[in-house]
């Protein structure tokens, strides 16, 4: 059994402290669809409210930290080497539709002597379902203290991948669609849950074999990209470079197929739109 080290022993604290707000807020959205105003209200009160409560309980325990927050930006820190990365809540539409499939999601960012900066832990907690995910640079990945690998599979026709659907609208939605297209096509299946950090989490659980989403934020993945490393998997850009942290686009693989849904994606984005 994994034993936590005294950081991520502080971010399970106030994931869980959050989680409970979330909860309480997440059994009432059903009665607030009636309403007039609808829930979009409720659930950004919910969002804030997670946000102040890690916020507040992460600042006790590091008071030097910075912050890099969904809701309210950046807060500066005395500590020069160490940041938060926090969404209190990844999966907003499914929480406001009573979907129990979102999470919280806190990455710990450390500033390197040259400058360079590398996520050192990682947690994502789901107050539905009561999973945990979590990681420490160098010291594997683990759901509820259980070690996690990912995936071994190595047959295309197999694969189970996850993408994100809300980008669907946007601008470059033709391009999106068309790498869907190309890979639904290939692999097994294709999942759209809503939830680009839990995505990350089911890639380093081995049930998903892969994720891809561009114009994602830092604190979507943060916490993800470190359990999908530490579990053995392999992070890079869709065009394959490797600023995904700055970029925001990212394919997650178990490593064994990376380089084919690559190539399948470079493919794609050659040919001339239809």
């Amino acid at each position: 059994m994994a034993v936590l080290s005294p950081v991520l022993t502080i971010m399970t604290d106030a994931a869980s402290k959050a989680a409970r707000g979330l909860m309480r807020h997440f059994n009432e959205v059903e009665s607030l669809q009636v309403s007039p105003k609808g829930p979009n209200d409720y659930v950004t009160n919910a969002d804030l409210r997670a946000e102040a409560t890690l916020v507040e309980m992460l600042q006790k325990a590091r008071p030097g930290f910075a912050f890099l927050l969904e809701e309210k930006g950046e807060i500066a820190g005395t500590d020069g080497e160490h940041r938060w990365i926090i969404d209190p809540l990844d999966g907003t539409t499914n929480f406001m539709h009573g979907i129990p499939h979102f999470c919280i999601s806190i990455g710990l960012e450390k500033t390197l002597p040259n400058g360079k900066t590398e996520i050192i832990a990682g947690l994502i907690m789901n107050p539905a379902t009561q999973n945990v995910y979590w990681a420490e640079k160098g010291g594997g990945a683990f759901s509820n203290s259980r070690r996690m690998r990912v995936s071994n599979n190595r047959d295309l026709s197999k694969l189970v991948l996850a993408t994100g659907g809300a980008s669907f609208r946007e601008k470059d939605s033709p391009n999106r669609f068309a790498i869907l297209r190309t890979l639904a096509q290939q692999v097994h299946t294709v999942r759209c849950q809503g939830s680009a950090a839990l995505d990350l989490a089911y890639v380093a659980s081995g049930k998903y074999d892969g994720f891809w989403q561009k114009n994602l934020k830092p604190w979507d993945i943060a916490a993800g990209v470190l359990l999908v490393q530490e579990a053995g998997g392999r992070i890079v850009e869709i065009n394959g470079g490797s600023d995904f942290m700055t970029s925001g686009s990212i394919l997650a693989t178990n490593g064994h197929v990376g380089t084919t849904l690559e190539t399948l994606i470079h493919n794609t984005l050659k040919q001339p739109a239809a």
